[in-house]
């Protein structure tokens, strides 16, 4: 018994040795339990001056050993506006650090703003990566830059009105529901996110002027940001929008720029466009289903497509200049101008389309026609009066009337390895849209110069 007695005794002995040396070595395994008390950090804060704040998120170690965090990294560095400090201790980069077991450690994140720099991004992003065991999490970081309005995941329920004295900046979306209306005054410039569509359920009134025009664009104002298409989502008119304009307006680097959905809920077109820009659009600047849009003087321009319309529905388009031409970042490769009056399901809808005016041509690279049809139902009117446009066979069902073809338009000015483009007219005389297309009540053009007494040029621009 009494040798029973001490072998049990050193069994005991060996397992407390044991459990203890266990709970002294680290856990190495990747399905080691391992949380945050945040995802991201959202600095909030819009500062008037120059100004600091703090926030912090602790790192849980949910296992029964120690845990070593190979490396906790302020992906900035030393150049992120952002400083980190972990458990006492600041610097952007740390390493090998132990929590132990079913215990934690806090990070403090401070952000410093000056939000008089002009040259500041409104949106200060940066990260934190933990990595432990050959994985690795990250917590976001986000926080205000410069003075602007910030909206995030706006609703806009009733009448109201976006002025000129601040940028407004949106994250997350901006809805205007079907009883709201948003009327946005000459010169306000509105920056998306690029987690950021305008949804439009009601009706949006954009008032720019030539010296004051309205900008929508992605957020990222530095190089070489500030050019990539597809930075934003863009503007989409749903089913219960109605009365909708933009004068005076440029939508430029969205994703879909300009979306149109479904028919007018009253007599009057779902959209009007006066003397606006819609440029460098990945995918397409005006993309319209089954609904009505009347389109003047505006520039559609280097885009996957610069006006692509399905299912159906009446447009008219008057001295509206569509230019395609392949860059690093587009690529033509698709018609400036499709008309269908089905869509992807085959569903169809009348059809009625007039092109009036205008230029649509592009390099020939990847497409031979700049303007295409697709007729699957009955009822498919498309006409194109007095156009410049490039086409290796004129499209099925379509009326033209002494219309130009094959000819280059003379745009002043096409550099593409710069992205620079110039679509007004050379002021070449033999510029072969000049005077030549047909009378219209449109006094002005998309430099609100006067049209010339006589016979107007052909696009949105008037030879001066």
């Amino acid at each position: 018994m009494k040798n029973l007695s001490s072998v049990l005794a050193a069994i005991i002995i060996c397992l407390f040795f044991f459990e203890s040396c266990k709970k002294e070595s680290f856990i190495t395994s990747q399905d080691a339990r391992v949380a945050t008390s945040a995802d991201s950090l959202k600095f909030d804060t819009v500062f008037t001056a120059t100004g600091s704040i703090t926030k912090s998120f602790k790192i849980f170690n949910n296992n029964d050993q120690k845990l070593l965090l190979s490396k906790i990294k302020l992906g900035g560095g030393i150049n992120s506006p952002y400083k980190m400090n972990v458990n006492g201790v600041a610097a952007p980069e740390l390493n090998n650090i132990e929590i132990a077991s079913n215990d934690s450690i806090y990070v403090f994140v401070t952000i410093t703003v000056n939000p008089t720099a002009a040259n500041l991004p409104f949106i200060l992003s940066d990260s934190i990566s933990i990595k432990y065991n050959g994985r690795t999490r990250f917590v976001q970081l986000e926080a205000f830059g410069q003075n602007a309005i910030y909206i995030r995941n706006g609703i806009i329920p009733g009448n109201v009105t976006f002025f000129n004295s601040l940028p407004y900046v949106i994250l997350g979306g901006l809805q205007v529901v079907s009883s709201g209306s948003l009327t946005i005054n000459a010169g306000t410039r509105i920056y998306c996110h690029a987690d950021a569509p305008i949804l439009i359920d009601g009706t949006l009134i954009c008032n720019g002027t030539k010296s004051q025009p309205i900008i929508f664009a992605g957020d990222r104002l530095d190089d070489p940001y500030s050019t990539y298409p597809a930075a934003w989502p863009g503007i989409y008119f749903r089913t219960t929008s109605k009365n909708n304009l933009l004068q005076f307006t440029s939508v430029k680097n969205a994703y879909q720029a300009v979306v149109v959905f479904n028919p007018s809920v009253n007599a009057n077109p779902k959209l009007v466009m006066k003397q606006s820009i819609i440029d460098n659009a990945f995918d397409a600047a005006l993309l319209c289903s089954n609904t009505n849009v009347v389109a003047e003087n505006c520039l559609l321009s280097n885009s996957g497509r610069n006006v692509h319309i399905e299912k159906g529905g009446t447009y008219t388009f008057t001295n509206c200049t569509m230019p395609a031409y392949s860059n690093n970042f587009v690529l033509h490769k698709k018609p400036s101008v499709f008309l269908s009056d089905a869509d992807a399901a085959s569903q169809t809808a009348p059809l009625s389309v007039v092109l009036r005016n205008c230029i649509i041509y592009g390099d020939a690279g990847f497409v031979d026609s700049d303007i295409q049809t697709s007729k699957t139902g009955s009822s498919f009117i498309v006409n194109v009066d007095r156009c410049l446009y490039r086409a290796a066979a004129d499209p099925a069902n379509t009326v033209f009337t002494q219309s130009i073809k094959n000819i280059d338009p003379s745009f002043d000015s096409v550099d593409v390895s710069h992205q620079f483009y110039n679509f007004r007219i050379t002021k070449n005389a033999t510029a072969p849209g000049i005077n030549k297309g047909t009378a219209t009540p449109l006094l002005k053009d998309l430099d609100d110069n006067n049209r010339n007494v006589g016979l107007p040029d052909i696009g949105a621009y008037e030879k001066q």
